[in-house]
């Protein structure tokens, strides 16, 4: 005798199926997605002003890329106090996103200009401008090629030099798609991402487009600290310590976190 429950959890907004099985398996193995926590190490002080669009990790400091227009800029931040080391403003013309390195390049998307900036990783010198067609949200570095988020179910895959798209996945959630992908952060063969306004990341399969994991980021900030803050955003991975960044749109806190069971 088969028995099997649908479960749907309503979520900001979004819904999502869960199953419950009794005697045999219903779920294919491809639907099963494993939910983590969020084991948070430390603490340290995020610039209020600064609304997230872009975190990563490179030589023991954090790069970020800010939104808003007239607001938007390139930060370097010192992991250890939180203390923004060198910042260029970009043109007010400007809403700046995702933020991704490849060797000495900082390559920084804007929303709905269809340019990304190229700044130089140690300076900040701007050494050219890129083309796309859409919007820009997140972007990452897989070791090979770009990957790119627009706010939609699709993760488009980008060439390092010209930027040309040069493949596509479509992301699915227990076999629904899964839109409003954000900033994204490549780990391994694996890219994990934020679904812009609900507090949980997932990690995605950018082979399948499968999310393999759902992550629980609910409840990082304090309710005094959440008053007037916008949403969770921003993800870089520090692999000497195997750690994750997170932090949020005009937060007041970043947090070094692992991803647990």
């Amino acid at each position: 005798m088969l028995a099997v429950v649908a479960i749907l959890t309503i979520t900001g907004g979004w819904a999502f199926w869960s199953s419950t099985v009794s005697d045999t398996a219903a779920l294919q193995p491809d639907d099963v997605v494993h939910s983590l926590r969020v084991d948070i190490l430390r603490t340290f002080p995020h610039d209020t002003p600064a609304y997230t669009q872009g975190l990563l990790w490179w030589d023991g400091k954090l790069y970020e890329s800010t939104g808003q227009y007239g607001e938007s800029m390139l930060r370097r931040i010192d992991p250890t106090t939180g203390v923004v080391e060198q910042l260029v403003q970009i043109s007010p013309t400007y809403f700046g996103e995702g933020l991704a390195r490849v060797d000495n390049r900082l390559i920084m998307l804007t929303w709905k200009a269809q340019r990304a900036f190229v700044h130089d990783v140690d300076d900040f010198a701007q050494l050219g401008t890129l083309r796309y067609a859409g919007e820009g949200w997140g972007l990452c570095n897989d070791g090979t090629r770009l990957i790119m988020s627009n706010g939609s179910d699709i993760l488009s895959f980008r060439d390092y030099e010209s930027f040309d798209e040069i493949g596509q996945v479509r992301v699915t959630l227990r076999g629904r798609p899964l839109t409003q992908l954000n900033e994204l952060e490549c780990v391994g063969d694996a890219v994990y991402a934020n679904v812009y306004q609900l507090d949980f990341l997932v990690r995605i399969d950018p082979v399948t487009g499968r999310v393999t994991h759902q992550i629980d980021a609910a409840g990082l900030l304090a309710p005094a600290e959440a008053r007037g803050v916008d949403v969770l955003n921003g993800i870089a991975y520090n692999s000497e310590s195997d750690t994750f960044y997170l932090t949020g749109k005009d937060w007041p806190t970043m947090f070094e976190v692992r991803f647990i069971d």
